[in-house]
């Protein structure tokens, strides 16, 4: 197949698309990728109205930023980051896209449905493509905060912004058991495969089983379904981490990693 293919929708996940996001594109992607190397990237411009690229300010970028952040945030035109899962949907081009990488093809029919539906609501909101400009300048303070190295810091900046997404978008999927009832069963079912390891997170931190930027992960993909968490991570599951964002955020690093050093 060619880079990009348009993706067909129908039934509930082609109704969530009108409903959230009827402006956006979806494509299939020939290929997997963290990032889309600009080349490829502007391939889309043969499939959209424009490409509209972002770039962010050097200053944001710790001097030991991987280098796919600093090439993310330059001026070539890129999109996605690692992390970014299965699903990737940007407003990067006009109208928005959401690109579905090639492994999506073992991703089972109902999971990635709701993978979909997840990118149309998160278009529908007022939230970022990625975690760096959710963080903007603050980023250089939650690497200070984070007593860890560049990868973890990362990894626990793109957790902690998944969390800050996920409080808004479990409103929407809560109330999808009349509207769309299958979307909303793939959703709780992607909750309950995580509830096994939830309160086992701090033990496995503190045996060194588990990574504390894995534990965190793990414990921010939870709070898009509502789960308990155990604490530190329970901190993240309020309503002034929604309001405060990135300055919460940066002070829930500060007295975690203090409390871990001490």
């Amino acid at each position: 197949m060619s880079t990009f293919e348009r993706r067909s929708l129908a039934g509930e996940v082609e109704a969530v698309h009108d409903a959230y996001a009827p402006e956006s594109l979806v494509l299939d992607v020939g290929r997997d990728f963290e990032t889309l190397p600009p080349a490829v990237a502007e391939d889309l411009g043969l499939l959209v109205d424009a490409l509209d690229p972002a770039t962010y300010p050097q200053e944001w970028l710790p001097d030991d930023a991987p280098e796919a952040l600093v090439r993310y945030a330059g001026s070539d035109f890129t999109i996605g980051l690692p992390g970014d899962g299965t699903v990737v949907p940007t407003r990067q081009t006009v109208p928005p896209t959401v690109l579905v990488k090639f492994r999506a093809r073992g991703t089972p029919d109902d999971f990635l449905d709701f993978l979909l539906a997840e990118a149309f609501v998160q278009l529908s909101l007022d939230v970022h493509e990625s975690f760096l400009p959710f963080y903007g300048e603050r980023y250089p303070d939650l690497d200070r905060a984070v007593d860890a190295g560049p990868a973890d810091v990362y990894q626990i900046a793109a957790a902690l912004y998944e969390a800050w997404v996920g409080l808004q978008t479990r409103e929407v999927f809560a109330d999808w058991d009349d509207d769309y009832p299958e979307i909303h069963d793939a959703w709780v079912d992607a909750g309950d495969r995580l509830t096994g390891r939830l309160g086992e997170l701090p033990r496995e931190v503190a045996r060194g089983k588990t990574s504390f930027a894995a534990a965190t992960e793990y414990a921010c993909s939870a709070v898009k379904h509502g789960l308990d968490l155990p604490a530190p991570f329970a901190a993240l599951d309020t309503e002034a981490f929604l309001e405060y964002g990135p300055d919460y955020a940066v002070r829930w690093a500060e007295k975690t990693f203090e409390q871990l050093d001490g």
